[in-house]
């Protein structure tokens, strides 16, 4: 088939690798504009946007798909069909009807669950046990589409937004081709999604990255993991602060020797065994400081001379 694949960070990347062993035709590759920075702001590239180059597949990367100009572009292509991951631009209608076939949109949530801009980290951070990859036919609405394939896969606690990531994309490049024949050929019917059980993955401000240690320890892990790698939860010691990369929740009574518990957010045992607000506690495993390396606890509490009794904000 001859297609557009729209897609800009590093998720996207084998899902186009996939598109290509494939065999299908590749007749534009739209990415965001590329950024620039450092000195003499020099532009870079997206990885989307490399692997095309280094392909020699065409690359348009417009600001805006809203104008007319744009939207004649596209449907000058003649395709068949798109396909959006990770795209970060909103398609408008003339846009979404000009393929033979429409667009279809590999989304990391089991929709309805987590419509919007960051289901990966609003699962995590919400204690989901499960997400997975849903493959929708796109429509005006925000990810209502539609799908015509979905596969789920387990949460566990370890799991951090980056690693969760990473084994969503894979299944995302699994899913996508036989995803795009069976609907093509008709054997995939799309299936409008349930009314119930909506939920919406507002996009992540940094603005709500700092720990509240009131919180249960589950759900301060759950924030710390569903925030790494961005913008990464953080807490201060003193002027200090320190982004908390990976932790586990632990029992006070067994792994504080003392026994007993402390106020929520004091350290309660070396390396760092944080108290939290339901009485448990939280064992961080690795931080980071500013301008620093991601480092474990042990390292961080020597540079930092941590002390039981020393308490984060």
């Amino acid at each position: 088939m001859r297609l557009a694949f729209m897609g800009t960070p590093d998720f996207a990347v084998d899902i186009l690798r996939a598109l290509i062993t494939a065999g299908h035709e590749i007749a534009m590759v739209y990415c965001q504009p590329p950024s620039r920075s450092g000195r003499g702001k020099k532009e870079h590239l997206s990885p989307v946007h490399q692997l095309a180059h280094s392909l020699n597949i065409p690359v348009h990367c417009p600001k805006s798909l809203k104008d007319d100009h744009e939207q004649q572009k596209f449907a000058a292509l003649d395709l068949d069909i798109a396909v959006v991951a990770a795209y970060g631009l909103l398609l408008p209608k003339a846009v979404l009807e000009a393929p033979k076939y429409g667009c279809l949109n590999i989304h990391t949530s089991l929709l309805p669950r987590w419509r919007g801009a960051a289901p990966i980290q609003r699962a995590i951070m919400a204690g989901d046990r499960q997400t997975g990859i849903s493959i929708m036919v796109m429509t005006a609405g925000l990810d209502t589409g539609p799908v015509i394939m979905q596969r789920q896969i387990p949460i566990p606690a370890t799991d951090t937004a980056g690693s969760l990531q990473e084994r969503l994309k894979a299944l995302g490049a699994d899913m996508i081709a036989p995803a795009l024949d069976g609907y093509v050929a008709g054997s995939l019917t799309p299936t409008d999604q349930a009314g119930h059980g909506i939920t919406y993955a507002a996009k992540i401000t940094k603005q709500e990255a700092r720990i509240d240690w009131s919180r249960p320890a589950a759900d301060i892990r759950n924030h710390i993991h569903g925030l790494n790698p961005f913008p990464g939860a953080y807490s201060m010691v003193g002027d200090t602060r320190i982004k908390i990369l990976t932790a586990e929740v632990t029992e006070v009574i067994t792994e504080v020797t003392k026994g007993g518990d402390g106020p929520a957010g004091c350290l309660l045992a070396a390396p760092m065994i944080i108290a939290c607000g339901d009485h448990r506690a939280l064992r961080i495993l690795s931080a980071q400081r500013a301008g620093k390396g991601p480092m474990t606890a042990e390292a961080l509490g020597r540079g930092l001379h941590l002390v039981p009794g020393t308490c984060l904000t």
